[in-house]
């Protein structure tokens, strides 16, 4: 006997667990294509209401991922050798393009690394924005085309296709329209699907904690990252996760080309802010060993520093890069776009950077066009911030705190304002924070 959409609802509005059944049914609704099994878009943002307001136990949860999973087609990546299948997700901050360098450091030190990435929302920068700042960067490859990378570079930072976990992909529209994303069990299930359906070996999750997190506080945010931890574990997908530092812009960058050119200085040594190398090798690290291909963390560490320092990781890049319709050199020529207006951010006072609002410093970058404010809108590559002063950071009066790039002289005055209203100096430096706030490894 069917399970009707509003049993099920309503189940969950009393408190009650959800058996497999009924998670499976509501999975299934999500992607039938009419009929009786069908769910409206009404009905899928009830349940998604009950559970951001009941909430869903450990089993419910990995119930949940196990069906979004299985929604649509699972990879395998057969012909491309006996390594293994290594990924690392993070949670979403401002400047975070960790994903650029750890990709090929990574497959440097022997892993195949598939990384199914997403695109920017909210006050977040999206890794597959920041490529597609590269001339004819394609984040859509054809299978072919994705294979061929793989077997060159190792790596491929791709975005998830429309047979990858369609369920989520119609529940996370939903949720986004209907004040419904902010719940970890749903987070957990929409983040880990994806990643099960990639056909993953083992996945380190980086999950921030901050001013310019999804999770601000710590306590929340460690209850995500237990939980993205558990659930990936009960679903049979070897995890660990790190929790760290997003109290401030990660590197001295936010925005996508700016993102990238960071980024390719970071691989080819030309600089290398300390708390986005401690947080990159930190991540790889930990995937390294947990992937079987260091006997510790220390000797893992070692490797992604050798992969990094030797050059090999920054040639994986460019391969990769040009692999996926991208500039031939990346390393030499990226030919990323430049905005047509750079302004600095002067210091109002003399003293120390003692905090930065990185939601707000994010936000000012989506107002400058580097992110959007719906789901269609589109980006401009060229925006954002640059050299942007780390907390600590002595000040001269007038000296600048960072480096607007605009696309026209109003857009740079107005975030020229809000980095001002972002930043605060006092007469002594804060307290020095770590970059890693501690790890969950589960059971």
């Amino acid at each position: 006997m069917a399970v009707l959409p509003q049993q099920i609802i309503a189940a969950k509005r009393d408190g009650h667990a959800l058996s497999a059944v009924q998670v499976d049914a509501f999975v299934a609704g999500l992607v039938a294509e009419g009929g009786a099994a069908a769910w409206s878009d009404a009905q899928a943002a009830a349940l998604a209401m009950a559970i951001v307001l009941r909430g869903m136990d450990r089993a419910e949860t990995v119930a949940l991922t196990q069906a979004m999973t299985r929604s649509g087609e699972i990879l395998r990546w057969r012909g491309l050798g006996d390594r293994p299948v290594l990924d690392k997700h993070s949670t979403g901050g401002v400047g975070d393009k960790v994903s650029l360098m750890l990709a090929p450091i990574v497959a440097e030190c022997g892993a195949l690394v598939p990384m199914v990435s997403g695109r920017g929302l909210g006050h977040t920068g999206g890794t597959l924005d920041k490529l597609e700042a590269l001339p004819g960067y394609q984040a859509d490859p054809a299978r072919g085309r994705l294979h061929a990378c793989l077997l060159d570079a190792g790596c491929a930072i791709v975005g998830a296709s429309a047979t990858l976990a369609p369920a989520d992909r119609r529940l996370y529209a939903i949720r986004d329209v209907t004040a419904t994303v902010e719940s970890v069990p749903l987070v957990t299930a929409s983040i880990l699907s994806k990643k099960l359906a990639a056909g993953l070996g083992a996945l380190v999750l980086d999950v921030k904690v901050g001013s310019g997190a999804v999770m601000r506080e710590p306590q929340r945010a460690r209850e995500l990252a237990g939980s993205l931890v558990e659930v990936a574990q009960g679903a049979g997908l070897p995890a660990r996760a790190l929790l760290t530092d997003m109290d401030q812009v990660l590197g001295r960058t936010a925005g996508n080309a700016l993102e990238v050119r960071e980024a390719i200085g970071f691989l080819t040594g030309t600089d290398r802010e300390p708390r986005l190398l401690e947080c990159t090798l930190a991540l790889a690290a930990e995937l390294l060993h947990l992937g079987g291909l260091a006997p510790d963390r220390t000797a893992a560490r070692t490797a992604a520093a050798r992969a990094l320092d030797s050059g090999a990781a920054a040639e994986r890049f460019a391969r990769m890069v040009a692999a996926l319709g991208g500039p031939r050199d990346a390393l030499g020529d990226a030919r990323l776009p430049v905005a047509p207006v750079v302004r600095p951010v002067p210091a109002p006072q003399a003293g120390f950077v003692a905090a930065q609002d990185a939601r707000a410093l994010g936000m000012a970058v989506v107002a400058l066009g580097g992110g959007r404010r719906r789901g269609g809108d589109a980006v401009d590559p060229r925006v954002g911030l640059d050299a942007v002063r780390a907390l600590g950071t002595r000040v001269a009066h007038g000296e600048p705190l960072a480096f607007v790039h605009a696309a026209d002289e109003a857009a740079a005055a107005q975030a020229v304002a809000e980095v001002l209203a972002a930043v605060r100096i006092d007469a002594s430096p804060p307290e020095d924070a770590p970059v890693v706030h501690g790890c969950v490894e589960g059971r």
